[in-house]
């Protein structure tokens, strides 16, 4: 297990410190490999995830410089430093569902487009949505943020879910700082 970990880890998966236990942190990292290598996101290490393990599957990044680049397809984060993927999250985007905000109905989409970091909240933040961890705002209230659940397929209101601890690591790293450049393609 542990070597499992440090291979996604060289490959820029985060999973925080690998620690020989197959937890929430390196599931994350194993959907997140899937994604990128374009196989079923089972969350297992079965034989394609080994051979896209051992292949060194990883995304590519479009935008040139740094920032941060969601993916809508393949539901992955990537921050980016001189236009290559440093760090690789699993995440969850717009479900493409409707739903109720202040009596309107909407659909649950993730813009795309460029955008930059213009709002961050060093904590919980009640919207009429749910509450958000730690969220680092880029398009009005579409913001990267932390949440318990961040499925392996589209689940939220528009905003880009990663792991609280992803999050949490972004804020110790400094990863998004307000003015930073956003990518959604």
């Amino acid at each position: 297990m542990l070597a499992l970990q440090q291979r996604l880890s060289s490959l820029g998966y985060w999973l925080g410190t690998p620690d020989g236990q197959f937890g929430g942190l390196t599931q994350q990292a194993v959907w997140a490999l899937q994604k990128s290598a374009g196989i079923g996101r089972d969350g297992e290490v079965g034989a394609q995830t080994r051979a896209a393990l051992a292949r060194g599957a990883r995304p590519q990044a479009t935008m040139s410089g740094d920032g941060v680049e969601i993916d809508l397809a393949r539901q992955i984060l990537m921050v980016v430093r001189g236009g290559r993927a440093e760090l690789v999250l699993n995440t969850s985007t717009g479900s493409g569902n409707q739903f109720l905000e202040h009596g309107q109905t909407h659909t649950a989409v993730t813009p795309r487009g460029a955008f930059h970091v213009t709002v961050v909240v060093d904590g919980s933040d009640k919207g009429p949505l749910g509450t958000l961890w730690r969220p680092r705002y880029f398009n009005g209230g579409i913001a990267v943020h932390g949440l318990d659940s961040v499925p392996p397929y589209p689940a939220s209101h528009g905003c880009a879910r990663v792991s609280n601890s992803a999050m949490d690591m972004i804020w110790a790293r400094g990863l998004m700082p307000i003015g930073s450049a956003v990518v959604v393609r």
